[in-house]
């Protein structure tokens, strides 16, 4: 049995609310990732992905040279302890209907971003979403 340890991402990429769109496109590319976590001072403000950039601030036609990231974030933070299973942040995610879930440890620290195509790809390897996660690690 999996535990969300064994298959989440440890790297976590943090860059603060007013960080403009654009820029958090940028890091999100260079990084080749699919999210990062959103600070206000030294509060989690909320997570941004891929998505929200897309569904968002494209849709809405925000500028994104002077459009920032706290605007756009998800501010609702779910987040799931490190040794829960793997099938237990799987129904979390189709519970709240939702792709990534942040991963603490037992104080509630930070410690992974554990995503759909991550679990994909340890429970069902063969499966079609776990070759489109492989091919792009942002899904």
């Amino acid at each position: 049995m999996y535990r969300v340890s064994d298959v989440m991402t440890r790297r976590v990429v943090y860059l603060p609310a007013e960080t403009t769109l654009d820029e958090a496109a940028r890091v999100m590319r260079e990084a080749d990732i699919g999210d990062v976590v959103v600070t206000d001072g030294a509060t989690l403000a909320g997570v941004l992905t891929d998505r929200d950039i897309v569904v968002r601030a494209v849709a809405d036609r925000s500028e994104p040279s002077t459009t920032t990231i706290g605007a756009i974030i998800t501010r609702e933070v779910v987040m799931i302890e490190q040794h829960s299973t793997a099938s237990e942040a799987a129904a979390l995610m189709r519970e709240r209907n939702i792709r990534r879930v942040l991963v603490c440890d037992n104080e509630r620290k930070l410690v992974g971003i554990v995503s759909l195509g991550d679990l994909a790809m340890q429970l069902d390897p063969t499966s079609a979403l776990a070759d489109i996660s492989e091919a792009s690690p942002n899904a």
